[in-house]
């Protein structure tokens, strides 16, 4: 169950096609403040990370005002969703590895070390994008993501996430 105080954020529209938990929901209230991802950022994109069989998934439909030209997507939003996928993927996949399921305590903090994207064509404004993730390499410190960006079925990016654990100095 996600905390009591779990704040939707106007900016954005929840998340109703998965009944799987979030990993962000679990993430640590100190470290829970991410613009893309953070529960407790309520200007923030609030961004959901679940699994659905062996793929880490995340959907949001864009607003309006996310746009770079009329009718499309702004690709600081498309590499935001990315980079935000891949840390809570990164988290999901330690708490399988480590043989826990999300919701089973708080889960794992990642930052994000590389992101690359690769935006293949103009994303559309309006339909519902989904992340969808894949482990490539996962180990004590470090998870390696590869992912994709679709709107309406079809893909419009690519990114690949290098997260690490995120140093107890970024810790306040």
């Amino acid at each position: 169950m996600p905390a009591p105080y779990l704040r939707r954020s106007p900016l954005v529209q929840e998340d109703k096609a998965s009944p799987n938990p979030a990993v962000q929901d679990f993430y640590p209230e100190d470290v829970a403040h991410c613009y893309g991802c953070g529960r407790l950022n309520e200007h923030g994109l609030q961004l959901k990370t679940v699994w659905e069989g062996e793929e880490t998934v995340s959907r949001l439909t864009p607003r309006p005002f996310h746009t770079a030209i009329p009718g499309y997507v702004y690709g600081g939003l498309i590499a935001s969703l990315l980079d935000c996928h891949g840390t809570g993927g990164a988290a999901a996949a330690t708490l399988r590895r480590d043989g826990r399921e999300i919701g089973d305590g708080e889960a794992p903090r990642f930052v994000t070390a590389s992101l690359q994207v690769e935006f293949l064509k103009p994303t559309p404004l309006g339909p519902e994008l989904e992340v969808r993730g894949r482990v490539t390499e996962i180990t004590d410190r470090k998870v390696i993501l590869e992912e994709t960006l679709s709107a309406g079925g079809v893909v419009t990016a690519r990114g690949r996430v290098v997260a690490v654990r995120m140093p107890e100095t970024m810790v306040r």
